[in-house]
């Protein structure tokens, strides 16, 4: 089944990496372009197919609202914004959702579902992955995600790290963080990704896994806290 092409449109990069990132790891949807201003947004929608828009209210010169208001036939839209008041008026509008910035994963990932059941577009999920495949000294390797502890970034590198062995692969975090499932990790820090099931403890902005205590950014924060509180 086709994926759903959705946009960001938003006047702060900020809030593009973070709802990026989100949509890179929706198995149903399918970034079509980032627009940062309302009139980028109109151009784009004037000769490309968008069947869903995240759209930050505050935005200068034409606000959320106001490019709503502009189209006669808009895609469905979900609303993004640091200011909770502008909520109910939102809804006049017949928007699918709205999120107060910072946005978390759990929360955006409500939305969407939402979306998908709105428009009856849920993509079959397929089973989760067992294993990821790494190469390491010339060899490829499956670990299992269930050893895994959690993934540090380390220079040009990353560290897989089991309770048994430490792997180091040529990559990245964000490309690990494609190839694990979402329900089951989570980036607690620009170098880090955890296990969720292995957090033991989490306070004063560090996590605990086994005998490692590791940071957590204060991005992250949010995201951590509810995935811990929805284990």
């Amino acid at each position: 089944m086709e994926k759903n092409r959705c946009i960001v449109v938003d006047d702060e990069p900020a809030a593009h990496y973070v709802l990026v990132n989100y949509i890179e790891r929706s198995a149903d949807l399918e970034l079509a372009a980032q627009c940062y201003n309302a009139f980028e947004a109109l151009e784009y929608l004037r000769n490309n197919r968008v069947d869903l828009i995240f759209l930050d209210i505050d935005m200068p010169e034409i606000t959320g609202m106001e490019f709503l208001k502009m189209l006669d036939n808009p895609p469905k839209t979900i609303l993004t914004t640091a200011y909770s008041e502008y909520a109910l008026e939102s809804y006049d509008y017949g928007v699918i959702d709205y999120l107060l910035k910072p946005i978390s994963f759990p929360r955006f990932f409500k939305a969407v579902q939402r979306f998908l059941s709105y428009t009856g577009s849920l993509i079959p999920q397929e089973e989760e992955p067992k294993t990821i495949s790494i190469r390491m000294d010339g060899r490829l390797i499956e670990v299992k995600l269930a050893q895994i502890d959690f993934i540090q970034s380390f220079g040009n590198y990353v560290k897989i790290v089991t309770p048994a062995q430490t792997y180091l692969t040529a990559s990245t975090t964000q490309q690990i963080l494609k190839q694990v499932p979402a329900s089951k990790f989570v980036r607690i820090h620009k170098s880090y990704i955890a296990s969720i099931n292995k957090v033991s403890k989490y306070e004063h902005g560090m996590v605990q896994i086994n005998d490692m205590s590791l940071p957590v950014g204060i991005t992250f924060r949010r995201e951590l806290q509810e995935r811990l509180g929805n284990r």
